[in-house]
Formats: structure tokens, sequence, C-alpha cells
């Protein structure tokens, strides 16, 4: 019965997205992609107030991983408007990457309000091919909210492997799938079409921690924890692995 009743909800979803579908089908798409940062950054506020214990636990130890000099090479992948850059040691320098270039005019506002760090660069590439980083050439990788929006997380968990140092660390942040006899399983599944037109192609049902935990690192330190956000992407999960 439930699953009929899932399989019902979700059509009446993707029947009421028809018009979004047709509209990504026509190219339209590129117009949202400039919106999106801007929503980004206004959301951004919110969700650093309700997660600012979280982050602070999160990113506590990441100067365990500078070099004997003190530098640390930082990489976050999906940047988008430089949310975490508050929450990284004084002195370290982050390259970042995102494959949608509208997102650089409210990176550069993050930047100008956090001096305490160096920036290199910003590298308009996607996380499944970041062909311009050198193998073994940065320190710490950082993805937050993220995996749920790339195409193949293997595939760009191979490649932080591949950037990251040996003995460097991969910091995660994401919303995950909730248990199976819950109701924002339910919930998750009924929307996740709508769910991915407006979250710029986001999958809310994803088990992001098995790809983690199959991704061959040497050690994952993994937390599952409900966030203080709307119910839908309340199930996260966060921690570190070190190569």
């Amino acid at each position: 019965m439930k699953s009929c009743l899932l399989k019902a909800c979700r059509f009446l979803c993707l029947f009421l997205i028809l018009p979004l579908r047709l509209a990504h089908a026509l190219g339209l798409r590129g117009f949202y992609k400039r919106l999106f940062p801007l929503l980004v950054y206004n959301i951004t506020f919110s969700y650093n107030d309700k997660m600012n214990r979280a982050k602070k636990e999160l990113f506590r130890n990441v100067c365990g991983f500078a070099n004997r000099d003190g530098s640390l090479r930082l990489l976050e992948i999906g940047c988008g408007t430089g949310a975490n850059f508050q929450f990284y040691p004084y002195g370290c320098t982050v390259l970042c990457a995102d494959p949608n270039p509208h997102f650089e005019t409210y990176l550069r506002r993050s930047m100008d309000a956090n001096k305490h760090l160096s920036y290199e660069a910003f590298l308009v590439a996607s996380a499944e091919d970041m062909k311009e980083l050198d193998d073994e050439s940065v320190d710490v990788v950082v993805c937050t909210l993220v995996l749920c929006s790339v195409r193949d997380v293997k595939l760009v968990l191979q490649e932080i492997r591949r950037v990251l140092k040996t003995g460097g660390a991969f910091y995660f942040m994401e919303h995950v799938v909730s248990k199976p006899s819950s109701f924002t399983f339910f919930l998750q599944h009924t929307i996740e079409p709508l769910w991915f037109y407006i979250g710029d192609g986001c999958v809310i049902t994803r088990a992001t921690w098995k790809d983690l935990e199959s991704a061959g690192f040497s050690q994952l330190h993994l937390n599952h924890f409900e966030a203080p956000v709307t119910s839908v992407i309340r199930p996260h999960i966060m921690g570190y692995s070190i190569k």
C-alpha cells in the first residue's frame, strides 16, 4: 500500500513539473544557472547560522594537516558563494572550483569578508574532471552540499583521492536519504523530481555514506546527524577521510 501511494504521489509530482522539464529541453536552464547563485547566496546566511556549531566541529582539526612550514593548500570543490571560508584556519591558501561561473561575483564578496585567508584561483571545472590540478597537489579537499549534485559520486571521490597528498584529508558535509521507515523517506522520494530542478541538479535520495565507505581512503571518520533545517534535507552526514 505504501509503495503504491509513493508511486502515485511521485507520478503526480512528475506531471506537475512538466513545464520545468520542457524549459530544460528548450535550453532555458542557462537562465536559472544565472539566478541560482543569487538564491544560494541569500540562503547561505540562514544555513550557516543554523549549522554554525556543526561546521565549527567539522573543521576544528583542519590545521592538523598543514605542512611542516605551516602552509596549508585547501581545495574547495563546489565552493559556491564561499559559505565555508569563515571556518578555515588563519593563513591557509584556498583554491576554489565550481562548474557554475556565475558564482564568482558572490564568491568575491566572501573573499573580501574573510581576509584571514589567501586565495589562489577560481577554477570553472566539474568535480569529476579537475584536469587543471596535478596529482597529490593539495593538503585538504572540502565538499559541503556538493556530492548531492554531481553526476557521478564515485568518479568525484576518485578525483579527490588523485589530487590529495598522501596523508591529506577530505572533509564533507552532505544531506542524505532518510531511513526507509520514515515519513521523510517518503517525502524525499515523492518530491525528488521537483527538487532536482529547483536545486540545480540536487538529488535528495542519495546514500552518500556508502560511496565514502567504498572509496578506498585509509581512514574514514563519519557521523550521521539530524540538521536543524527543513525536514526533507534534515538527515545529514559529516566527517573526514584520510588518504
